[in-house]
C-alpha cells in the first residue's frame, strides 16, 4: 500500500510537471505577439483569485490550469521583445531552463553541507562576474535579491571596516556611542542607496549631497572634505540617463585620506565587458565595493543580485553567523556572506546564464541593447521630439512637449499594448523613459515600438 501511495505521488507530481512545461512553453511561444500590458478584461478576472482560504485540498493540476488561465493573461510581458521598462531584462533561455530545474531540485543555499552544487555555483559565477567586470580576483561577495540588498551588504560592510579602523566593533557593540561616519552621494543617486543606508543606520536625510551636472554626473570640485569615516557612494549608469560617475578621480580622492568607495552599479557596471563602451566605466574597479543586478542586462531572471567587496574578511565579519549546529566548513559557506541564511540556490541561473552567453555573447547583449536606444533617440529626434539625455548605453529619456502631454503620451502607449515604456521626471522635467535590456529585443520590435509611440505622441500633440 505505502508502495502504491508512493507511485501515485511520484505520478500526479509528473503530470502536473508536464503540465506546467506545456503551459509555460504556449506562453513563451505567443509572447512575441501579444499586447505587452495586460487588457482590462485580464486585470479584472483577478478578483476571482480572492477567495477565502480552502477548507480541503485541491487537484494539483487544476490548481496550474486556473493560475494559468487567470495568472498569464494578467503579467506584463516583459520576457518579450518590446518592454522598455525600470532597466527590466527578460530571461535568457539557459537561465529559465535552469531555473526549472533549480526549481525541481530545492535546494537550501545557506550551507555547503545542505547544497555542494550550490555551494560550489556560487563560487564560479562570483570568480566568473569579477572577471568579466574587471574587479579585483580577490574581492569576495554574495548573491542576494536585488541591488537594494547588495547596496546594503555592502554598505554595512563598510561600516563594520570604517569603524574597526577606529577600534570599534560595531558587530557586538551597535551603532549606539560609535563614532559617526559620513555618507557621501550625488545629488542623483538611485532610491535604492538611499534605502539601504536606512536599513543600515546611516539614515536617508543625514548624507552629504554633491552636486551632479545636467547628466547626472557627480561633480568632483564639489566633493567635500573626505576623510577614513566617509563612504562615498557613486554611480555606473544613472537610473534615468545611463550616465556614469567619474570614478577615477572621485576613488583618487577618496584613497588619498582612506574613504571607502561604494559602486552602485545595478545595470551600467555591465558595460565593462564592451571594448566599445569600456571607456565609460574608467576607475570603478578602483572602488572598495560594488552592488549590481544580473537580472537586468545579463538576463538571468529575478531575484539576482550580486554584493563585491574588495575587504573579505570585513565581509565575512559583518555577514557572519555562527550557532551550535552549524558546524563551520573548511571552504566558503554562502551564507557567511549575505543577509540571509535559507535561501534559494540563485547560482544555479546565473551559472547557467553565463555559460550559455559566454563573454562574446553578453558583451553582444549590451552592445546591441545599446544599439536600439540609439534608434529610438535618433528615430524619436527625426520626429521633432526632444531627447533628454546624452544616449551612451541603454537609456533614452525622451520629452513630448509639456508635462500633461508627456504623461499623456506614456498613458496611452502603455494603454496601446504595443510596446511598454515609464514615465519620469528628469531634473523638473517630465519625461518618458526607455530602457532597452532584453535580449529578446529585435529591430523589428524597436521600429514597431518607435512607430507606436510616434503615432500616439503626434495624437496627443495634435489635440
Amino acid at each position: 500500500m505505502a508502495t502504491d501511495m508512493g507511485l501515485g505521488r511520484q505520478s500526479m507530481a509528473s503530470d502536473v510537471l508536464h503540465l506546467a512545461a506545456d503551459k509555460s512553453r504556449r506562453y513563451l511561444q505567443d509572447i512575441a505577439e501579444r499586447r505587452v500590458n495586460p487588457s482590462e478584461a485580464a486585470l479584472a478576472a483577478l478578483v476571482e483569485l480572492s477567495e477565502p482560504f480552502p477548507p480541503s485540498p485541491s487537484d494539483p493540476s487544476e490548481v496550474i490550469a486556473k493560475l494559468d488561465q487567470i495568472g498569464s493573461a494578467a503579467t506584463v510581458a516583459t520576457t518579450g521583445g518590446r518592454y522598455f521598462g525600470f532597466v527590466n531584462g527578460g530571461m535568457v533561455p539557459a537561465a529559465l531552463a535552469a531555473n526549472w530545474l533549480a526549481a525541481a531540485w530545492n535546494q537550501n543555499a545557506a550551507l555547503r553541507v545542505m547544497s555542494p552544487i550550490a555551494a560550489e555555483l556560487e563560487e564560479v559565477v562570483l570568480r566568473w562576474v569579477c572577471e568579466a567586470l574587471g574587479l579585483p580576483a580577490a574581492c569576495a561577495g554574495g548573491l542576494v535579491t536585488c541591488a537594494t540588498m547588495a547596496n546594503f551588504t555592502a554598505l554595512v560592510t563598510a561600516r563594520h571596516a570604517l569603524l574597526a579602523r577606529g577600534g570599534w566593533d560595531v558587530t557586538a557593540d551597535g551603532i549606539f556611542g560609535a563614532p559617526p561616519i559620513e555618507v557621501v552621494v550625488g545629488a542623483e543617486v538611485h532610491a535604492s542607496i538611499l534605502k539601504a543606508l536606512s536599513l543600515a543606520g546611516f539614515g536617508r536625510k543625514r548624507v552629504t549631497v554633491v552636486e551632479a551636472d545636467s547628466q547626472g554626473r557627480m561633480r568632483v570640485n564639489k566633493l567635500p572634505r573626505l576623510s577614513e569615516r566617509t563612504i562615498v557612494c557613486i554611480q555606473a549608469g544613472n537610473v534615468n540617463t545611463g550616465a556614469f560617475d567619474p570614478a577615477g578621480e572621485i576613488c583618487k580622492a577618496a584613497k588619498e585620506q582612506g574613504a571607502w568607495v561604494h559602486v552602485d552599479g545595478a545595470f551600467g557596471l555591465w558595460a565593462r565587458i564592451s571594448r566599445k563602451y569600456e571607456h565609460l566605466t574608467q576607475g570603478f574597479e578602483q572602488a572598495d565595493s560594488w552592488a549590481t543586478d544580473a537580472h537586468k542586462w545579463p538576463n538571468v531572471g529575478y531575484d539576482s543580485g550580486l554584493a563585491i567587496v574588495r575587504d573579505g574578511a570585513a565581509l565575512r565579519a559583518s555577514m557572519g553567523i555562527s550557532a551550535a549546529y552549524l558546524e563551520p566548513g573548511s571552504r566558503r559557506e554562502p551564507m557567511h556572506h549575505v543577509p540571509e541564511a535559507s535561501r534559494r540556490a540563485r547560482g544555479v541561473e546565473l551559472w547557467a546564464a553565463l555559460k550559455s552567453l559566454g563573454r562574446s555573447g553578453l558583451c553582444a547583449l549590451i552592445e546591441r541593447t545599446c544599439a536600439h536606444a540609439q534608434r529610438f533617440a535618433e528615430g524619436l529626434r527625426g520626429g521633432g521630439f526632444e531627447v533628454l539625455n546624452n544616449v551612451v548605453i541603454n537609456q533614452v529619456l525622451v520629452s513630448f512637449g509639456g508635462p500633461e502631454v508627456t504623461r499623456e503620451v506614456i498613458r496611452r502607449v502603455q494603454e496601446d499594448g504595443t510596446c511598454w515604456c515609464g514615465g519620469t521626471v528628469w531634473q523638473g522635467k517630465a519625461a518618458m523613459r526607455i530602457s532597452v535590456s532584453s535580449w529578446a529585443t529585435t529591430e523589428n520590435d524597436v521600429e514597431r515600438s518607435l512607430e507606436a509611440i510616434m503615432r500616439i505622441a503626434s495624437e496627443c500633440r495634435s489635440v
